[in-house]
């Protein structure tokens, strides 16, 4: 038999906090920073920023 009425929404259900300890996130960060991967992130995000730079428009000489 179905109801009539609609359905109920979920319960919210709370937040849980997470923490994290800084001196293990920063030696991680580090480790990172040092990695292969990320040095070639770098580069790799340097020549897309060139590719999509805009480019100041020249005007052509006058030809007498």
């Amino acid at each position: 038999m179905p109801d009539d009425q609609p359905a109920s929404p979920p319960s919210v259900l709370a937040a849980a906090v997470v923490r994290y300890s800084l001196p293990a996130m920063l030696a991680e960060l580090e480790l990172e920073r040092t990695a292969g991967g990320f040095a070639q992130e770098k580069i790799a995000q340097a020549e897309i920023n060139k590719l999509f730079a805009s480019t100041p428009r020249r005007r052509a000489k006058n030809k007498k």
